[in-house]
């Protein structure tokens, strides 16, 4: 028989409010240059809608392509500021596993946002109702309700490692996970990532280059780089 499992909680904190709105501040690019790059969800999982932001620590769903019983069982764990996030097995799932009626569900629980390594439908609604969602494809065809699966589990989503509990931040730029032992230097050194950025954003305002700001004339010159003060051609 297979390991179907739902465990019913996840590692929340008093703190987890503050770090998802810091997450959420610095941003999905800044974030992951601040983890060297780790944790990206591949570039297929895409929101919905421009201008979204959204992070929470994640409440995750692993379930067989095609059916979404094991999202409608995770719905009734849901708690304010969670990020729901969904794969499937054995390949990533183009059905609508996600649509409108879920959407709602999620809504009223006042979720941060949802994460889908599968389909969504009922597009122009979720829009309407203003819910976060990142997702692999958009397709009519809905899921079966027949197979079981697992919820709070270490899974991979977009092909990065996501544990229950960890923080998963997701905006224009795509997603990221951070695990939850890592989010506070995470924050810091993202934190200290923007600040430098909004001090080279002054100098460059003020006229200066970047190929000077990062030092890379001596990377044009290693590189073998010429410059020619005449028209292509001549």
């Amino acid at each position: 028989m297979a390991d179907y499992v739902i465990y019913r909680t996840i590692v929340r904190e008093d703190a987890d409010r503050g770090r998802s709105a810091e997450l959420t501040r610095l941003g999905v690019a800044t974030v992951a240059e601040a983890h060297a790059r780790r944790g990206l969800f591949d570039a297929g999982i895409r929101s919905l809608a421009t201008g979204m932001a959204a992070a929470g620590p994640a409440v995750t769903v692993e379930m067989p392509a095609g059916d979404n019983l094991m999202l409608h069982a995770a719905i009734e764990l849901l708690r304010p500021g969670d990020m729901l996030v969904v794969t499937t097995w054995p390949r990533s799932s183009t059905h609508g596993v996600f649509g409108d009626l879920l959407a709602e569900a999620c809504r009223w629980r006042r979720i941060s946002g949802v994460v889908l390594d599968a389909g969504v439908r009922d597009v122009a609604a979720i829009r309407a109702l203003g819910l976060p969602v990142w997702a692999r494809t958009v397709h009519a065809g809905g899921a079966l309700k027949h197979e079981g699966g697992r919820v709070n589990v270490p899974v991979t989503a977009g092909g990065a490692a996501v544990g229950p509990g960890d923080f998963v931040l997701a905006d224009d730029d795509g997603v990221v996970c951070v695990p939850r032992r890592d989010v506070d230097a995470v924050i810091r050194r993202g934190a200290a990532r923007a600040a430098r950025e909004e001090e080279t954003r002054t100098r460059l305002r003020a006229g200066a280059l970047s190929l000077d700001l990062s030092n890379l004339r001596p990377v044009l010159e290693q590189e073998g780089v010429r410059y020619v003060d005449a028209p292509y051609g001549e």
